[in-house]
């Protein structure tokens, strides 16, 4: 694990009666999204929680707001960005909860929906992991809570157009499941991080987030590892939340740049080594396709500049995000 300066530092936890959840959010210039989701926690959740803000060297006023409006929650604050994986291991130092959940920011509870969670966490045990049910903030699904792993099938897809041209087909869409409505509870193989449910004996036993991951992965590769374990994260409707997805990335260039280095970590990480090139070769695939097509689309339609230069960024990156981020720098440009 990095080093990374925080202030002021972080204490080992007092000896107190454990409350059932601690909540780590990580807030990064998102002041206006960060306090209502901290509203919403307290507006709809009835387990009595610990929560912990820890904020990545915002710019926003974002850590003095939240003491301001919420005197009785925890804020660290970071001396610089840290990444979400870093940022999360550092909150849980100072957590006393059974469970933690990690909450992005730019996340809206519904009523009871932490409490549906943890209810069922401690029903299904072997789950380890548990996720909720997201929308987008006009009501309609957002898929995104969930996600089934990287495969060469499903690589092959999404290079070639296929996942795009049927993000309803579970044959052509494996990660993204198809059509499922994320309408009743059911084990996945990766629970996204805006809102991720695990056992505090589960957290410490895999040892939180792999830094390596600066964002961008890290949920998958901690599902991963826990799976390897013998348990098996799940999501339940009955958590529902809105999420406003994105709301503290990057530019699009450097958010695609990371995306693709944490995929091909994931890879380079849970892959049988003879499989490594193939998965290598369809992320350099996935690249150049969308370089090309998108540079003649510019050609012909002056709206399409703004995806091609994108996508030229992101090909003339690829040295960068092919090697992964173990070997690469974290931020991509941030």
């Amino acid at each position: 694990m990095r080093d990374h300066a925080i202030d002021p530092p972080i204490d080992p936890p007092v000896a107190q009666t454990a409350p059932p959840l601690s909540i780590l959010i990580v807030s990064y210039n998102t002041r206006a999204l960060t306090l209502a989701c901290l509203q919403s926690v307290l507006d709809h959740t009835a387990t009595p929680v610990q929560i912990i803000v820890i904020d990545n060297a915002s710019s926003d006023g974002s850590a003095a707001a939240i003491r301001a409006q919420f005197p009785q929650i925890d804020v660290i604050e970071a001396t610089e960005n840290l990444g979400f994986a870093c940022a999360n291991n550092r909150a849980a130092q100072v957590a006393r909860g059974e469970h933690l959940l990690l909450l992005n920011p730019d996340t809206l509870l519904r009523p009871g929906a932490i409490d549906a969670a943890l209810r069922v966490a401690k029903a299904q045990p072997k789950a380890g992991i548990v996720g909720g049910r997201s929308l987008f903030p006009d009501g309609r699904l957002n898929p995104g809570s969930c996600w089934g792993r990287i495969t060469p099938w499903s690589l092959f897809c999404s290079a070639i157009g296929l996942t795009a041209l049927a993000p309803r087909s579970r044959l052509f869409n494996p990660e993204g499941m198809g059509a499922w409505r994320r309408d009743r509870d059911q084990m996945v193989d990766i629970v996204q991080g805006s809102f991720l449910l695990i056992s505090r004996g589960l957290w410490d036993d895999l040892q939180g987030f792999d830094e390596a991951y600066f964002m961008y992965g890290e949920e998958a590769d901690l599902c991963h590892r826990a799976r390897a374990l013998g348990y098996r994260p799940m999501i339940t409707p009955a958590a529902e939340y809105v999420h406003y997805a994105g709301a503290s990335s990057p530019k699009a260039a450097a958010k695609r740049i990371m995306v693709a280095q944490g995929r091909v970590t994931l890879i380079r990480d849970h892959w049988v080594p003879t499989l490594v090139p193939v998965g290598l070769a369809l992320m350099w695939l996935w690249a150049a396709l969308r370089r090309g097509a998108s540079a003649l689309l510019a050609l012909i339609w002056p709206q399409y500049h703004p995806k091609a230069q994108t996508w030229a960024e992101v090909w003339t990156a690829r040295r960068t995000w092919l090697h992964g981020y173990r070997s690469s720098p974290h931020r991509a440009g941030l």
